[in-house]
């Protein structure tokens, strides 16, 4: 009897560590290929996928996001590597605008698009956490934002009119909030004074899984690497200097990546760096497609002196010193500057083209129908 009072109370003990395990996977979700429907555009696409504008235009630069017609193949970046950063509470990327939320333990993270701080207003990174939530908030504009829109009003009443949407979430930060927003054509765009908008839809899920306390980490990584299984994947994401071009015009202006960056990638590859295939680094930092693809793959086993080694990628090692090939040097900082072509100022403001773009449609597929198929690369 006395044996099984002490194995029920180890087993207490181990439930709330088990329940606290983290999840071990380096991504989540998996690309979907979407065959396009007359009415379509990446707004509404964005939307019902869980994706931002700008993510779905640098994923497909070669379609007209108003107009891609019916039957058009697109690629929706429904794969993600996490970006570097503790596994807990609420960890936002601003470089691929994204808000994950690790809070279901050895489960996949919530995760989901996010509008943030626009050129000189930029979001902050560092560590926080949640001080308050509230349902219904209020919202009072700045004097700088009544002195830039004369035609606001001094305070907002929770309502349709209501910038900060349904709910909010305040952050040890004074005056920055994760909140929703009656625009959702925002989302996936440098658009807020530096708050992190939701789509309606994903504030209330966010809202009712955070509690008040819960860490808060902003980082901005546009450059991730990750191996999943046997494969080496980079996910090049436009910088925060780069997505205004590319929301705009499909493509971006070539951006060069830091010393840190390319060690990352050499580091990450570890003992097998040298099966790196740098064409396909190349083409994914110029292009900057924001989604992930697989740069090397090593050899699960190996038979060595009668004996079968499973490789393992030493990624905590040292970076020994590497010299990058030629065709990629002149994307790495430090190197001479080319001549790039830059983003045409003469493009129509988008905020004008969006305004047009304020309807909502409901998110809701026919599965007998289904337009889309999942991808496993």
């Amino acid at each position: 009897m006395r044996l099984i009072y002490v194995s029920a109370f180890l087993l207490t003990l181990c439930l709330p560590q088990l329940a606290q395990a983290e999840y071990d996977k380096p991504y989540v979700g998996d690309m979907i290929e979407y065959d396009t429907r007359y009415e379509d555009t990446f707004v509404h696409i964005a939307r019902d996928f869980n994706l931002g504008f700008t993510e779905l235009r640098a994923a497909n630069p070669y379609v007209d996001p108003w107009l891609p017609g019916s039957g058009t193949d697109l690629l929706l970046p429904t794969r993600h590597l996490l970006p570097d950063a503790p596994h807990k509470g609420i960890v936002i990327n601003l470089a691929d605008m994204r808000l994950y939320a690790f809070i279901n333990g050895d489960n996949a993270p919530y995760h989901t698009p996010i509008g943030i701080g626009r050129e000189g207003l930029n979001t902050p990174q560092g560590s926080t956490k949640v001080v308050r939530k509230k349902d219904g908030p209020t919202w009072t504009p700045t004097p700088r934002m009544r002195s830039e829109d004369p035609t606001l009003k001094p305070h907002y009443p929770p309502g349709s009119d209501n910038p900060l949407g349904t709910h909010a979430l305040y952050l040890g930060w004074p005056a920055y909030l994760i909140h929703g927003t009656n625009r959702p054509f925002g989302i996936g765009r440098r658009i807020s004074s530096g708050c992190i908008r939701l789509y309606p839809e994903s504030i209330v899920k966010l809202f009712d899984m955070i509690p008040v306390g819960t860490p808060v980490t902003v980082v901005n990584q546009p450059i991730k690497v990750a191996w999943i299984d046997d494969e080496l994947y980079l996910e090049a994401n436009p910088s925060l200097e780069q997505s205004r071009a590319m929301e705009e015009m499909g493509e971006v202006p070539e951006e060069k990546i830091s010393n840190d960056e390319m060690n990352m990638i050499i580091k990450t590859a570890g003992e097998f760096k040298d099966r790196l295939r740098w064409p396909a680094i190349r083409k994914a930092l110029k292009t900057r497609n924001g989604y992930p693809v697989a740069i090397a793959r090593r050899p699960s086993l190996e038979v060595k002196d009668n004996k079968i080694i499973e490789h393992e990628t030493n990624a905590g090692a040292a970076v020994e010193e590497f010299e990058p090939p030629e065709e990629v040097k002149d994307l790495i900082e430090g190197a001479e500057d080319d001549d790039t072509e830059t983003a045409d100022e003469g493009q129509d403001n988008l905020d004008e083209i969006y305004v047009a773009e304020d309807e909502q449609r409901p998110v809701t597929y026919d599965n007998a129908a289904n337009p889309f198929k999942t991808l496993n690369p």
